[in-house]
């Protein structure tokens, strides 16, 4: 499987296309302005405590207090309060845990109000990003990722990743581990830990550890609220968490961004910084890479299959809600393999729209009715093969007897919604506009204006695909008579965003000429 990452940088956000066979999967968006990404460490302080709730409300300097559950505290709680306590007050000097001695862990089933008081600081951890009307949610089990080990501190256990199969390789990781972490720091080994060096792994490791003595370092004197550690931008981790063999292209418009890519994987994977390149055409980055049109075709209420089936996704406040129906494609002599069939592609399908348009939460399918209990197993090994790919956590319940499949999955973002549907910009929806005919008339009437007021500029027009067609057409085309006409050459490119009768002039510096009406 070839994986693709395009990148596209305005002054506002990054947009990120992951692209796995050329296939769109996931999409992301990162405001340049958003300062709670998951992952992130902040310094808080406790505003509130809910015992009705078992919860906490902590001030991390986001508009909204931010919820911390009592199952998220985590049973170190008591060492992690210590820390904080200490580091903030000088009384712990460094950031090591040899010599720090762990309290015993808390009752898993007690009340936040017997382990946490009003005012008092508190190191948490970002779980999940503010969504709609709520503010992020926070965890105390403070972990710090790389791309082969997490670390986590007040923890001595070393995991393995489930997905290392090879039973020597679990052990020697393990083993290899156990002989570099320091006391008191947990490790969790990462999936792409597999066949590394030590040298790899103790380098990263020690990465990490700075990390936190960072972290510790900047508690001394500090008044909450205080972000502490900052997560990488969403680029960087979809990086280092994704990053495998079968990455073979990132792609990015933006120079900057471009470096900071370059200079990011020349410290984790040297050897794949050929695979970054810098889009250089004047077309949109998502238009050349068929970007723009997935997005159209992907969201929506409705979802069409190559086979002519379709999904139908309805969002309500509880769940979601996913329809499979045939379509009127369906033809075979066999109408139990031809469902089986389309409920096989529904699933592959159904888990690319859960990715791509990030759906948390509880998800209910109805597949199309099948009466073998063969094929129904079948639809479920292969709903649970297709949600592999899946970096989110997920549960995958069999048919129930009314034909229904029951998914739960982990929701961290809030949900990608785009409004795919387009009202008609010039007409606002009245379904009729000006003559287009007259569209070519007025472009020559604002060049005129732009050649009588700027005449040395170097002028590109940018217009809808089927226009641009137009004014190319032929020998003797409109570009060419304007050449003549106009005594400069002007350059026409298309937008797949624009509407047929939209245009813009743009000067050698990319920037908009606009024109007063």
């Amino acid at each position: 499987m070839e994986k693709e990452l395009i990148i596209h940088s305005t002054p506002t956000e990054v947009q990120i296309a992951l692209l796995e066979n050329s296939r769109l999967v996931e999409l992301h968006y990162q405001k340049t302005n958003n300062n709670f990404t998951v992952g992130d460490i902040f310094l808080g302080k406790i505003r509130r405590l809910m015992p009705g709730l078992n919860a906490a409300f902590v001030d991390i300097g986001h508009k909204k207090d931010a919820f911390l559950h009592y199952t998220d505290l985590g049973p170190k709680l008591k060492s992690l309060i210590k820390f904080t306590n200490g580091a903030v007050s000088g009384s712990i000097k460094t950031s090591r845990l040899d010599q720090f001695k762990i309290e015993k862990d808390i009752n898993k089933n007690g009340k936040i109000d017997q382990v946490l008081n009003r005012r008092q600081p508190l190191l948490v951890q970002v779980l999940k990003e503010p969504i709609s009307t709520k503010g992020p949610r926070l965890s105390c089990e403070i972990t710090i990722p790389g791309r082969y080990l997490v670390l986590t501190p007040f923890s001595d256990i070393v995991a393995v990743s489930k997905k290392i199969g090879n039973t020597e390789e679990r052990k020697r990781l393990k083993l290899l581990i156990e002989s570099i972490r320091p006391k008191n720091f947990g490790v969790i080994v990462r999936t792409a830990a597999e066949g590394k060096k030590v040298a790899d792994l103790h380098e990263e490791l020690q990465i990490m550890l700075d990390k936190w003595e960072s972290i510790h370092a900047q508690m001394h004197k500090a008044k909450p609220p205080l972000k502490l550690l900052s997560e990488l931008d969403k680029t960087s981790s979809i990086l280092r968490d994704l990053l495998t063999d079968s990455f073979h292209k990132v792609v990015v418009d933006d120079k900057q961004l471009f470096q900071n890519i370059k200079g990011y994987l020349s410290s984790i994977a040297p050897e794949k910084m050929d695979i970054v390149q810098f889009h250089r055409s004047n077309k949109p980055i998502f238009d050349v890479f068929g970007v723009t049109k997935q997005i159209k075709q992907s969201f929506g209420k409705t979802a069409t299959m190559s086979s002519g089936a379709y999904l139908v996704i309805e969002h309500t406040e509880a769940m979601h809600v996913i329809d499979v129906n045939s379509g009127h494609k369906m033809s075979s002599n066999n109408a139990e393999e031809a469902v089986l069939k389309v409920n096989m592609e529904a699933a592959e399908e159904i888990a690319r729209q859960l990715r791509l348009r990030d759906i948390g939460g509880l998800i209910i399918v109805d597949f199309i009715d099948m009466k073998k209990a063969e094929h129904k197993k079948q639809l479920l090994t292969s709903m649970r093969a297709a949600m592999k790919k899946d970096r989110a956590q997920h549960t995958i319940l069999p048919l129930s007897k009314f034909g229904l499949m029951q998914i739960t999955r982990q929701r961290v973002r809030p949900e990608v919604k785009i409004d795919t549907t387009e009202v008609c910009p010039t007409c606002n929806g009245t379904g009729k506009m000006n003559a287009s005919i007259l569209l070519v008339e007025d472009i020559e009437r604002d060049l005129n204006y732009i050649f009588q007021s700027r005449p040395k500029a170097n002028v590109k027009l940018v217009v809808h695909p089927y226009i641009e067609a137009y004014l190319k057409k032929g020998l003797l085309s409109k570009q060419v008579k304007w050449s003549r006409q106009f005594w400069k050459w002007i350059k026409i490119t298309s937008n797949n965003d624009f509407y047929l009768t939209k245009y813009n002039f743009f000067d050698e510096n990319e920037d908009e000429i606009r024109l007063s009406n």
